[in-house]
């Protein structure tokens, strides 16, 4: 299954739930994720732009954008995006076709 990094900022409504009455969002980001057939690696608060960082796996990409779309949906998020992850084998597998390619490749000229 294809890797997935979900970076999301709370909103300040839920930002202040969370302090008045702080929760497990580790748990909450597996269930949703798990109940769309992926697995949830990791789930970290951060410090600067975004508030957490999820690392999943998913069946597809469509899969994917669903989670993305229902913590959108949610309210709970004042922003986010999602980027899909690649292995280092698959990375190393690109770049044999990337040498490939850039053998014929032309670069513009001006």
């Amino acid at each position: 299954m294809p890797y997935y990094m979900f970076q999301g900022r709370y909103s300040t409504d839920a930002i202040k739930a969370m302090v008045n009455a702080p929760q497990d969002r580790e748990s909450a980001g597996r269930a949703l994720v798990e109940s769309v057939g992926g697995k949830l690696h990791s789930l970290f608060f951060a410090f600067g732009a975004d508030d957490i960082v999820a690392i999943m796996e998913g069946p597809d990409d469509k899969t994917a954008a669903a989670c993305s779309l229902a913590l959108g949906a949610s309210g709970g998020f004042s922003g986010g995006s999602i980027t899909k992850l690649m292995t280092t084998a698959d990375a190393m597998q690109a770049m044999t076709i990337a040498k490939k390619a850039a053998a014929g490749y032309k670069s513009p000229t001006g």
